[in-house]
């Protein structure tokens, strides 16, 4: 069986998802998929829109972001990508989306709080938001200093348990086990981003949810107690 192409098929198809779902438009966004076994990761070509892309088109990269195959050139997150996936070691798919009220919090530099049960239901803590990047940061390698952000907020929270984030002043990043779980991900992120939004319109003041009903509609979808869906 050729991996690969294979691996393309899927992140073409992960990419026109995100394309059909509204997230990304023209030419924004990105979508890749990684195969750990060969080192490898196939993401989408820079600056071509959806309606042209192809399976063939996916351009095949290494873990530096040197490419390995394809006639055109990467995405320009291609280097985000590739340090999340040699910090985040068991994530096999990564989103980035500019999609509307996603990109608002991240504009506003605000984290997404866990206001009610949809939100407590995928995750049980807020989206969190980076911190704005340096003049240096920016200057030094844009790309790769994003991934140094997002990496850093996850030196206190746990990639597997929230896998989603907002970089300030840019927008959402996501990612999973599959590219597949990266895209669904990135559909949850942007219904949460709305849902918050409308409901800090109607009261600003409304406070966090509680603990309790946090932790009963985590944990009845994750870990070794969830009772939810079909066994």
């Amino acid at each position: 069986m050729d991996t690969l192409k294979d691996l393309k098929k899927e992140v073409y198809e992960c990419n026109m998802e995100l394309f059909r779902r509204g997230l990304v438009t023209y030419t924004f966004g990105n979508m890749s998929g990684i195969d750990r076994e060969q080192g490898v990761f196939v993401i989408k070509p820079s600056g071509v829109p959806y309606k042209d892309l192809s399976p063939e088109k996916m351009v095949v990269v290494d873990l530096k972001g040197r490419v390995l195959s394809g006639t055109l050139k990467p995405s320009s997150d291609t280097k985000t990508h590739a340090l999340l996936y040699r910090k985040f070691l068991n994530i096999g798919g990564i989103a980035h989306t500019h999609s509307t009220f996603a990109v608002a919090w991240a504009q506003a530099e605000r984290s997404i709080p866990i206001l009610g049960t949809t939100h407590a239901d995928h995750l049980s803590a807020d989206i969190p938001c980076t911190a704005i990047l340096t003049d240096e940061q920016i200057s030094n390698n844009y790309e790769e200093e994003t991934g140094n952000q997002i990496i850093q907020v996850f030196t206190e929270l746990s990639y597997e348990d929230v896998e989603m984030v907002l970089v300030a002043r840019h927008g959402p990043f996501t990612w999973g086990k599959s590219p597949r779980q990266a895209v669904y991900n990135s559909v949850m992120a942007e219904e949460l981003a709305k849902m918050a939004y409308l409901t800090l319109s109607l009261k600003s003041d409304i406070s966090e949810l509680k603990e309790t009903l946090i932790k009963k509609h985590y944990f009845r979808k994750h870990g070794q107690g969830a009772y939810y869906g079909q066994k």
